[in-house]
Order: C-alpha cells, then sequence, then structure tokens
C-alpha cells in the first residue's frame, strides 16, 4: 500500500469518523496539534504560526513560522510531505469551519494536482478532491450524491459514467454548476476529465473505501 501523508487542520471534526491509514507520516498543521491530542496521537512533525493553537508545542519536531508569510498551515504542511516524497495525501479538519478556509484547502487540493501528487479533504458528511487530466473509479459499493465542479476556466473531454446522470466528452465551466447532485446507482462509476482540472465530492461511506486514480 502507499504511503500516505495525513494532515491535521484546526478547524473541529467528529474524532470518531477519523481514521488513519497504518504507517501515514502525521502532520499537525498549527491547531490540528489540538485534535491530535484529543485523539492521543503524537504527531511525526508540527508546523505553522501557531496563532490558531495559541503556543508552541513543546516537541522535537516542530517548524515555526512567522504568522506574516504567503503560505496557509495547510500548505506548510503539505510542502512538508511533499519534500519528502509523498504523493496520497489525507486532510482532515480543513473543511467545513470558516468559508474562507475551506476555499483555501480545495485550491490546496489543485497545489497538488498540479505536483503531480493527489489529496483528500475529508469533512464529518463529504470528501472532496481535486482530479486533473485523469479519471477516478468508485467501486459499486459506493453510495448517496457525488458532485463534479469545474476548477479553472473550463474543463473539456468530462466523462461521467455509471451515476444518475452521465455525460461522454462533455465540456464544463466553472460559470455554470452542470455537475451538482449527481447520485451513485449501485453500479461501478468512473468520472474522468482530459483537459483542466474538476472537483469531486462525495458522501464519506461507511467503509474506509476512497476512489482509485487511473
Amino acid at each position: 500500500m502507499e504511503d500516505r501523508c495525513v494532515i491535521f487542520g484546526a478547524c473541529r471534526m467528529d474524532t470518531n469518523n477519523i481514521k488513519i491509514p497504518e504507517g501515514s507520516f502525521i502532520i499537525a498543521a498549527d491547531g490540528g496539534y489540538s485534535c491530535l491530542r484529543e485523539l492521543k496521537i503524537k504527531p511525526d512533525l508540527t508546523v505553522g504560526d501557531f496563532d490558531s493553537l495559541g503556543y508552541v508545542p513543546d516537541e522535537k519536531n516542530v517548524v515555526r513560522h512567522s504568522p506574516i508569510k504567503d503560505e496557509t498551515d495547510t500548505v506548510l504542511a503539505v510542502d512538508e510531505g511533499l519534500s519528502r516524497g509523498y504523493k496520497t495525501f489525507y486532510i482532515y479538519g480543513g473543511m467545513g469551519g470558516r468559508l474562507d478556509h475551506t476555499l483555501a484547502n480545495i485550491q490546496t487540493l489543485s497545489y497538488l494536482a498540479e505536483k503531480g501528487a493527489c489529496g483528500f479533504l475529508f469533512g464529518d458528511d463529504f470528501v472532496m478532491t481535486v482530479l486533473k487530466s485523469g479519471r477516478l473509479k468508485f467501486d459499486k459499493s459506493f453510495s448517496g450524491v457525488v458532485s463534479v465542479f469545474c476548477l479553472g476556466d473550463r474543463a473539456k473531454d468530462v466523462t461521467i459514467k455509471g451515476l444518475k446522470y452521465n455525460v461522454e466528452s462533455a465540456e464544463m465551466t466553472c460559470s455554470y454548476p452542470l455537475g451538482v447532485s449527481n447520485e451513485f446507482i449501485g453500479e461501478a462509476a468512473a468520472i474522468g476529465v482530459g483537459e483542466g482540472m474538476l472537483a469531486v465530492m462525495w458522501q464519506r461511506q461507511k467503509s474506509a473505501d476512497l476512489p482509485v486514480k487511473g
């Protein structure tokens, strides 16, 4: 199984809904340190300016940044993971709090996609990823709502198969929400884009399964 970098942000979430694959490299991004303490998990690395946490943890592996910076704490954590060679990222505590922070974390998924990596942003009810010129495959166990949004000016050669509403070689733009509120129907499904980026979000499943890229 591919190694994963798991990042915890400051947004509060249901700790019973957190699953960390064995062997993951765990990073606390500022206030995410509190969530990990609640889970009794010691991070491999803690980064941030610590304005959310309110103090600098007395730990060995802490990277402190000035609050006057361009990067969000999540991006700082992502860069630490990328520098260590990780290509798959799970981000918890980055959805459902302040809307501007959620949007920043969606952009962070795009940043990962541009770097040739794959990120999953977990909320209590939904999971989101960004797909660049590729395909996601969902097995038939998935259920509930799935939505697809264009990121950037336009996404070309968009294909959606095995859902309630399907398209073939379509074009999507960021100015019209064509892909909102689709549904799994108990079949294997696939979402692909030939050129551009898609944000794909779906209801969290009872299992820990995620779609497969490729």
